[in-house]
């Protein structure tokens, strides 16, 4: 779980998002760090020894640094001020399929999959899925990945208006096949992150999601 006080160190770094501000800050800041990590080295304790490919990672691969890259964004705003917990499944490629928590006043949720894969590896999974799409429909048909999970994420955004090229334009699973990210997520209340019960009631939650991780890392490594 998190504390209250470093809840409040996001809540005021939004409302104050300078150097300055920043800087004389510092010593909440090392404190809210040191919580950042332990809640993931918490995650990580429990979730290892229920998926195997998150054996090799270290609370320092699932931390975010706390500065935005704002060369190339509108928002110049030079920190974030949301937490969020990044478990790769796949530890070699930064962008593979895996678990990740974010902690946000108002917008908090977990989820995992793999977001805005590289045109290959989207090919790839796009074969999976039309060769296999009966497995990932049994993943996302099971009663306690139902339970939590509303299927996968569908947007405007997320999603081509037609089916990909070199796909049956009636194919069974052409609404999967259009998809361009493929994540399954849940919200919750703030108040789940002070409850000491948070890391193993949101482990038990996200552990429904491997199944789908491991889909998704078939497609990306079955020749």
């Amino acid at each position: 779980m998190l504390s209250n006080q470093s809840l409040q160190f996001l809540e005021d770094l939004k409302s104050n998002n300078n150097r300055d501000w920043f800087l004389n800050n510092k010593k909440r800041y090392e404190e809210y760090k040191k919580e950042y990590q332990s809640l993931i080295q918490s995650f990580l304790e429990i979730l290892k020894p229920q998926d195997a490919s998150l054996e090799l990672l270290e609370v320092k691969n699932c931390t975010f640094r706390i500065n935005r890259d704002i060369r190339f964004s509108k928002n110049k705003d030079p920190y974030k001020t949301h937490m969020g917990i990044w478990m790769n499944t796949n530890h070699g490629n930064n962008n593979g399929p895996g678990y990740y928590i974010h902690i946000e006043k108002g917008n908090c949720f977990f989820a995992g999959g793999m977001y805005g894969p590289e045109n290959d590896d989207l090919r790839k999974i796009r074969k999976e899925i039309a060769f296999f799409y009966e497995d990932l429909e049994a993943i996302l048909g099971d009663p306690k990945f139902k339970k939590v999970y509303s299927g996968l994420n569908i947007t405007e955004t997320n999603c081509l208006k037609n089916g990909p090229k070199d796909f049956e334009k009636d194919h069974p699973a052409i609404e999967f096949l259009k998809l361009k990210s493929f994540v399954s997520i849940h919200k919750f209340g703030d108040s789940e992150v002070t409850k000491p019960t948070f890391v193993k009631d949101t482990s038990a939650k996200l552990i429904l999601l491997k199944p789908l991780l491991e889909f998704l890392n078939r497609g990306l490594f079955t020749e």
